[in-house]
C-alpha cells in the first residue's frame, strides 16, 4: 500500500507493523521522521537489533545484505535491517535482493528502505514488492500554500495555540524549509506560555538568530536555490550583519563539501565521510545535490574565493565583499553563475 507520512504515523500509532517499508522523497525531514516512527514502533514490538547498510553507488555489495536478511538473529528474537539509498535506486542486483526478501519475509526481520529522492523512474518491481507486503511512503515537499497548515498542525501537536497571522509570520520566516520550521516550533515549545500566540508575540519569540539564519543561507546555496540565497543574504545585510561574521560558517560548509567531493571522486565511502564531517542525515540530501553540480576541483576554487572575500571584508584586498559573497553563493547554487567568479 502507498501512504503519506502522516497516514503512516497514524497507522503505526494503532500498533500496525508490516514486514517492509520504503520511505523516500525530496523532503529530508519528513523521510527522517517517518523512518523514526517505524523504528519506534519496531522497538515497542520487540525488534531489539538494528543493522544499517549505506548504499553508496555501484560499489555496494548486495550479497552481504542478502546474507544478512537470510541469517537468523543472534542476540534477539527480532531485528530491523535498514537500507539507506540516497538515490533510491538499487540497481539490478539490489532490486533482486529486495524483491527476493519480499517473496518470503522472515518473521523475525523488518526491512526499512529509505531514500532521498523519488520519481516514477525510481520505482520498479522491487518497490512494488515492498508495497504488496508493507508500505511505500513518499515524502513529497510541502507546497507553499500547504506550509501554514503544516506548521499549525505541528504547533498543535506540541500544545501551542497560535492565530492565523502568527502562523503566517512563521511560515514567511522559514521560507519553505521544514527543518527550520521544526526547529522554530521546538524553540517555541520551550519559550511560549499557555496563552494563544498572536503575530507580535510570535515575532518576539522567533526574533532572528544570526547563526541560525546563516546556516539557512548556506543551505539555500547548496540546495541549488540561487534566488532564495540572494534574498536571504540581502536580509542579513539589512539587519546589520557584517561579512566577517558570515565567513566562518560559509568556509566551514564549503570545506565539508570539498571533503565529500574528494571522497566521492576517489571512490571512497561517502557515507562514512558524511559521518566524519558530522553532517546530519536530514541534511545529506542537500549536500548530495550540491556535489552533483560541482566536482572536487570546483569546491577548492570556491574555498579560495571565500578566502579572498574574507580578505576584502578585513580591508586586505580590493573589492566589495558583499557583492563578491553574493556571486560566490550564486555560483554554488547554479553552474550558470560560475562566470561571475572570473
Amino acid at each position: 500500500m502507498e501512504l503519506t507520512p502522516d497516514r503512516l504515523v497514524r497507522q503505526l500509532g494503532e500498533g500496525t507493523l508490516h514486514p517492509a517499508y520504503l520511505i523516500a522523497g525530496p523532503e529530508p525531514l519528513r523521510v527522517l521522521e517517518a523512518a523514526d516512527a517505524v523504528r519506534a514502533q519496531a522497538r515497542a514490538q520487540g525488534y531489539a537489533e538494528r543493522e544499517v547498510f549505506d548504499v553508496d553507488g555501484r560499489g555496494f555489495d548486495w550479497t552481504e545484505l542478502d546474507a544478512t536478511l537470510r541469517a537468523p538473529s543472534l542476540f534477539a528474537s527480532r531485528r530491523v535491517v535498514e537500507v539507506r539509498m540516497p538515490g533510491a535506486r538499487p540497481g539490478k542486483d539490489g532490486a533482486a535482493v529486495i524483491a527476493g526478501f519480499c517473496q518470503q519475509p522472515p518473521e523475525d526481520v523488518l526491512l526499512l528502505v529509505t531514500g532521498g529522492e523519488w520519481s516514477r523512474k525510481h520505482g520498479g518491481k522491487w518497490s512494488e514488492a515492498i508495497g504488496r507486503i508493507g508500505c511505500v511512503v513518499i515524502a513529497w515537499a510541502v507546497k507553499p500554500h500547504e506550509l501554514p497548515g503544516w506548521i499549525e498542525q505541528r504547533l498543535r501537536n506540541r500544545g501551542i495555540a497560535a492565530d492565523r497571522d502568527a502562523v503566517e509570520l512563521l511560515s514567511e520566516r522559514v521560507e519553505g524549509n521544514l527543518l527550520a520550521a521544526a526547529q522554530e516550533v521546538d524553540k517555541l515549545a520551550l519559550l511560549a506560555d499557555e496563552e494563544r500566540l498572536d503575530a507580535p508575540r510570535m515575532q518576539a519569540l522567533v526574533a532572528d538568530a544570526a547563526r541560525f539564519d546563516v546556516f539557512r543561507l548556506i543551505d539555500a546555496a547548496l540546495n541549488g536555490e540561487p534566488a532564495q540565497a540572494s534574498r536571504m543574504l540581502a536580509g542579513l545585510r539589512a539587519e546589520g550583519l557584517v561579512v566577517p561574521a558570515l565567513m566562518g560558517m560559509v568556509v566551514m560548509e564549503l570545506q565539508r563539501a570539498a571533503a565529500l567531493a574528494r571522497t566521492g571522486e576517489r571512490g571512497g565511502n561517502l557515507a562514512a565521510e558524511f559521518r566524519a564531517q558530522r553532517v546530519w542525515q536530514a541534511k545529506e540530501a542537500v549536500f548530495r545535490r550540491a556535489l552533483q553540480r560541482h566536482g572536487a576541483g570546483r569546491w577548492e576554487q570556491f574555498l579560495a574565493e571565500a578566502g579572498r572575500i574574507d580578505r576584502m571584508a578585513k580591508g586586505r584586498a580590493a573589492g566589495d565583499p558583499w557583492q563578491a559573497l553574493e556571486r560566490l553563493l550564486l555560483a554554488v547554487a547554479d553552474r550558470r553563475a560560475l562566470p561571475m567568479l572570473a
